[in-house]
Parts: structure tokens; sequence; C-alpha cells
């Protein structure tokens, strides 16, 4: 059974930081590209950031490019995210995502998905 679990969402002020990770199990991780999607209130769910099997190549949205860097640790099953900097507009569900075999920012072509963690930026 595919599991992609989320966790390290929250309440966090302007400038501040959050590391977003997502514990993937079911399938051969390591073959696989992951991803971060996010979902703001009233919105449609955004491409965040990829990251390559290997972590060889990552890509990132331009609203958050030098301010979030993902990573992943293929011996654990899991990736992250870290935000810096964060600002009140990156409030939003952060969703975990997998697909095989090449990277992709569009939402359709990931087959695995976690049901979200919520982060909040005040000002």
């Amino acid at each position: 059974q595919v599991q992609l679990v989320e966790s390290g969402g929250g309440l966090v002020q302007a400038r501040g930081s959050l590391r977003l990770s997502c514990t993937a199990s079911g399938f051969t991780f390591s073959i696989y590209t992951m991803a971060w999607f996010r979902q703001a209130p009233g919105k449609e769910q955004e491409f965040v950031s990829s990251i390559t099997y290997n972590g060889g190549k990552s890509d990132y949205a331009d609203s958050v490019k030098g301010r979030f860097t993902i990573s992943r640790d293929n011996a654990k099953n899991m990736v992250y995210l870290q935000m810096n900097s964060l600002k009140p507009e990156d409030t939003a569900v952060y969703y975990c995502a997998a697909r095989r075999p090449v990277t992709s920012t569009l939402r359709k072509d990931y087959n695995y998905w976690g049901q979200g963690t919520q982060v909040s930026v005040s000002s």
C-alpha cells in the first residue's frame, strides 16, 4: 500500500523558517521523482518544487526560488522542503507527491499523493 505522509507544518511568523518532511512507503522510493505542491485557500493547487530520483536535479517555482530547498534521503525514504524567509503568501496546505520516471511541474503527472500539512505564515 502506497503511503506518503507529510509532517512539519505549523504556524510561523513572516521571515521565519519551517522544514517539511514526507515519509514514503509501499513503493520503490529511490526510483521516483518527488515533488511538493501547495494549495492556498480559494486557489488552485500549484507546483512548488521537485527533485529527481537521485537528487541530481531540482526545480523550483519562481515564487519560492532562493528561499526554499528540496532534498531527499533515499536510505530513509524521505523528502524534505526547507522553507526560509517565509511570507504570508506561502500560507497553504503543502502536499508531497511522487512520479516516475522524469520530473514534471504538472499536478496531473503525479501518481501518488499525501494528505497534506498546513503551513500558516502570519504577518
